[in-house]
């Protein structure tokens, strides 16, 4: 069955994620530091509903592209997703992010991608990528790696929630509700 072999390649990349990577990427969220978070194509969905959660949770955050984002700077942290790490635009805004003194962390497959190289922290999700690394999969292109960073970055904004002792009552006082 499709949706049983889907299962166990999520279940067997989350295997794979690091809990101690985990702990030290939740270290680098702070309510005084401004966010900025990239990605491109699917990744950069994964990348907006993480913004998304975060402004949730209390955080000021912004992600790349958007008409509201301001001008980053010194200080800041920048998040960048990219399964094979080599995604041209996003390692060029990190490149620039990184010359301009930002806390980076990147969330990738492939740890020594280069993308991983200009990382403070990584976060390695190991789903199988269009270029090919990681966990292989049955699934299209980066459907796995899509899917798993997606529950990665669930995880993570639940531990930042945590930490901070943000209970649900306050995330969905921040949540949309236009009746």
């Amino acid at each position: 069955m499709i949706n049983v072999q889907v299962m166990n390649e999520i279940n067997q990349v989350m295997q794979e994620v690091s809990e101690d990577q985990l702990e030290k990427a939740m270290g680098l969220f702070d309510k005084n530091t401004r966010i900025f978070i990239t990605g491109a194509g699917r990744s950069g969905f994964q990348a907006k509903s993480f913004a998304m959660r975060l402004m949730h949770i209390g955080y000021t955050d912004f992600v790349i592209g958007e008409t509201i984002t301001p001008s980053i700077r010194k200080g800041d942290l920048w998040v960048a997703i990219s399964g094979s790490g080599t995604t041209s635009g996003i390692v060029k805004e990190t490149e620039t992010a990184k010359k301009l003194g930002l806390t980076i962390l990147a969330i990738t497959s492939e740890p020594n991608s280069p993308l991983a190289k200009l990382a403070d922290h990584c976060l390695i999700v190991p789903g199988a990528t269009k270029t090919g690394s990681g966990i292989q999969s049955i699934q299209l292109l980066s459907t796995l790696f899509d899917q798993t960073v997606h529950i990665t970055l669930d995880i993570l904004a639940l531990m930042i929630a945590n930490k901070d002792q943000t209970s649900n009552e306050e995330a969905l006082s921040e949540h949309v509700n236009i009746e």
